[in-house]
């Protein structure tokens, strides 16, 4: 069988893999979820939207001849990491995933853990402060229960609905972000208080930082758990595992 990847993307690394690919000559396919208006330029063909569950990824699988599946998701779209997961194992094709090591708190930094999105709703159930809401624009209405603050809110699109949010101010900027930038920002509007998931990575980490130099608290919201799977941080760690399968990929 020739090779035919799918990445399932969204993230840089989603977008370094892709490169490498296409300069090994090795055929994919870039799948990304839709949800960002002007999508990057791609060095491989994209699919864009969703697949219709676990049924619906493993039927494309089998249609379209797919040998290998990269999870590059971001580390909290678990859903559709889930659905991944169970489509190859049914569809008996190999899963690997290509993710970003958590980050981890440093001297300095002042991190209150939380579960999950609800729970940042939570801590934020207190007196009037700013806020920069880092939690992407899918989860914003989540936070109205908490209309008391000031929200500062950084999105790769503009709204194309009112916000949820009554006191809030949109930034509309696409990273990757400078510590320099982010504390500038920060100290601009006052910022009093970061959330954040807790992506991991180099591409949004100078928010954390920038947050420890200025000594503000931030709410992070801990990484969704997941089944059990081969996961890896590098792209060359991707090309290795794909080297044991040479005979599978035809090259």
């Amino acid at each position: 069988m020739t090779a035919n990847l799918l990445i399932l993307g969204g993230t840089t690394e989603a977008t370094a893999l892709a490169l490498r690919l296409a300069q090994t000559g090795i055929p994919g396919t870039l799948s990304l979820a839709g949800r960002v208006t002007r999508p990057k330029r791609q060095p491989l063909p994209l699919r864009i939207g969703g697949f219709g569950g676990v049924e619906g990824l493993r039927a494309y699988l089998k249609d379209n001849r797919i040998s290998h599946v990269v999870d590059a998701t971001h580390p909290f779209a678990a859903q559709m990491s889930r659905n991944a997961i169970a489509a190859c194992a049914q569809a008996d094709v190999p899963l690997i995933a290509l993710s970003r090591a958590p980050w981890a708190a440093q001297p300095g930094d002042d991190w209150h853990h939380v579960r999950d999105i609800a729970g940042a709703v939570a801590a934020l159930d207190r007196p009037a402060s700013r806020v920069m809401l880092a939690v992407g624009r899918m989860h914003l209405a989540e936070f109205a229960p908490n209309p008391q603050h000031r929200y500062l809110l950084r999105l790769v699109d503009p709204p194309e609905v009112p916000l949820p949010l009554p006191d809030a101010l949109v930034i509309v900027e696409r990273g990757p972000f400078t510590v320099a930038g982010d504390r500038a920002l920060m100290e601009e509007h006052g910022a009093e208080l970061v959330v954040s998931k807790n992506s991991g990575g180099s591409g949004a980490v100078a928010k954390i930082t920038a947050a420890r130099e200025l000594g503000l608290p931030v709410i992070m919201i801990d990484r969704p758990a997941l089944p059990d799977r081969r996961e890896v941080f590098t792209v060359d760690a991707v090309l290795d595992w794909l080297s044991h399968h040479k005979a599978d990929l035809g090259v």
